[in-house]
C-alpha cells in the first residue's frame, strides 16, 4: 500500500524537479552555454530528495541571456507544479476530523486559491471539514516549496541571477536584505535560518556579466510574473511547529533527559 501511494509521489516530484531543470538547460542551449544535463539528489528527508541542478560549463555573457536561463526553470516547474496540483486537489477528500499526524504542513497562498476556485466550480465538496491530501498533492507542495526557495532575491539562487540580470549594483545589498528577512523567519520555521546561512556561505559576489545589454521590455514584466510566482508558492511556515525557539526547547529537552538516564 505504502510502495503503490509513493511511486505517484516519487514520479510526480521528479517530474517536477525535472521540469524546472530543463527550463533552465534548454535556455542555455538556445544561448549556446554549455550545461549538463539535470543530476538529482537523493537524501533521507521527508521527500526523499534535495532536489536537481544542472552544472553550468561556461560563461553566461549578457545580462538578457543570464535573466532568461534564470527564471525558465522556476516558470517551467511551476507551470508543471499547477497541472499536479489540481489533479491531485480533485482527489483530496473531505473528512470531519483530521487523522493524527506527526507533520503538519503549511500551504502556499496558490493551494488555497485552486481550493477554493474548484469548490467554487463544483469539482470538489464544499464541507467545512480538513482535507485529507492524495500523496500527488503532496509532491505539488514540495515542488512549490522548492519553487519559492529557488526564486528568493539572492546569492547564486534563480533569484539571485534574476536580481543581478535586472540591477548588477543593487544584487548585494538585495542578497542582504533576504538573509536579514530570513533571520527573524526561522522562529517560524528553523529552516529559514539555515538557508540565511547558506546565502551568506555562498557570498555575495556573483559572476561577472557584460554590462550591456540591459533587461528591458518584454523582461521586466516576466521579472514581475516571477514576483508574483514566488507570493504564490511562498509558505512562511512550512512545517507547524519548527521554529527556532521550539527546536532549541526540543534539543535541551532530549540533552536533559539523556542526562538524567546516565545518572
Amino acid at each position: 500500500h505504502h510502495l503503490a501511494m509513493g511511486i505517484p509521489f516519487s514520479s510526480c516530484l521528479l517530474l517536477i524537479l525535472l521540469a524546472h531543470e530543463m527550463g533552465h538547460y534548454l535556455c542555455c542551449r538556445y544561448y549556446g552555454v554549455s550545461a549538463t544535463l539535470p543530476f538529482f539528489v537523493p537524501f533521507p528527508s521527508l521527500i526523499g530528495t534535495l532536489g536537481a541542478f544542472i552544472r553550468i560549463r561556461s560563461p553566461i555573457r549578457s545580462r538578457p541571456a543570464l535573466f532568461d536561463i534564470g527564471i525558465a526553470g522556476p516558470i517551467a516547474g511551476f507551470i508543471v507544479a499547477i497541472v499536479v496540483m489540481v489533479g491531485s486537489l480533485l482527489r483530496t477528500k473531505v473528512v470531519a476530523v483530521m487523522p493524527f499526524s506527526e507533520v503538519q504542513l503549511g500551504y502556499p497562498l496558490i493551494f488555497g486559491l485552486a481550493l477554493r476556485g474548484l469548490k467554487g466550480a463544483g469539482l470538489m465538496p464544499s464541507g467545512t471539514g480538513s482535507g485529507i491530501l492524495h500523496p500527488t498533492a503532496i509532491a505539488a507542495w514540495a515542488g512549490m516549496f522548492a519553487t519559492s526557495l529557488n526564486l528568493l532575491p539572492g546569492g547564486q539562487l534563480d533569484g539571485g541571477h534574476i536580481v543581478f540580470a535586472l540591477s548588477p549594483r543593487r544584487h548585494r545589498i538585495i542578497s542582504r536584505l533576504t538573509i536579514l528577512a530570513l533571520i527573524p523567519m526561522s522562529f517560524r520555521w528553523v529552516g529559514w535560518l539555515l538557508w540565511a546561512v547558506l546565502l551568506r556561505i555562498t557570498g555575495m559576489r556573483h559572476p561577472i556579466v557584460q554590462e550591456w545589454p540591459a533587461v528591458t521590455g518584454k523582461r521586466r514584466w516576466v521579472a514581475v510574473f516571477g514576483v508574483v510566482i514566488l507570493v504564490l508558492t511562498f509558505i512562511p511556515t512550512p512545517i507547524a511547529n519548527a521554529g527556532s525557539m521550539q527546536v532549541l526547547h526540543q534539543v535541551l529537552d532530549k540533552v536533559k533527559q539523556t542526562i538524567g538516564w546516565h545518572r
